[in-house]
């Protein structure tokens, strides 16, 4: 008689070292392992071995190379500041942001604190990293050194 699952010995270490699902060279190797399956299973033996190798060779190259890295990831931030509504936000941070930024969208402006603050959101490139806090300082002398937070642009390029 088989043993439950939940008592099979090493399969808690194993699951817990496999990583999460969802990455495109994971995919990409099921499309390739099914398209495969489907050219082998209708008597196609040498398609097979030559989509096989193309599509291999393929693969490898990309990894190689690492094709769609994020080199620049580092550079890629997001902000958000906190100020009082009476401070016009349209152009108050614009010497600021072109100063440390290479690039800045506002991408979002909301309410808080029932309408008596606005928090703002942009997406930066930065031009150095290394001048992040030196940001923070001039930014906090213009919002009357209330909220500000930058953190990591969420970016779903090679996950699902």
């Amino acid at each position: 008689m088989w043993a439950p699952v939940w008592r099979w010995p090493g399969l808690s270490a194993w699951c817990a070292s496999v990583p999460p699902p969802g990455s495109a060279r994971e995919i990409g190797a099921i499309f390739l392992a099914m398209g495969t399956g489907l050219i082998i299973g209708m008597g196609y033996l040498a398609y097979a071995f030559l989509c096989t190798i193309l599509l291999g060779f393929a693969s490898a190259l990309y990894n190689h190379l690492d094709f769609g890295a994020k080199k620049r990831s580092a550079l890629y931030k997001t902000l958000h500041i906190t100020i009082p509504e009476d401070l016009d936000y349209t152009d108050v941070f614009e010497p600021i942001l072109k100063k440390y930024a290479a690039s800045h969208e506002l991408t979002m402006v909301k309410t808080t604190n029932m309408g008596s603050l606005f928090r703002l959101t942009y997406n930066l490139t930065l031009k150095t990293p290394a001048k992040e806090k030196e940001l923070i300082d001039r930014l906090r002398c213009r919002n009357g050194n209330l909220e500000i937070s930058i953190s990591a642009q969420e970016t779903l390029i090679g996950e699902l």
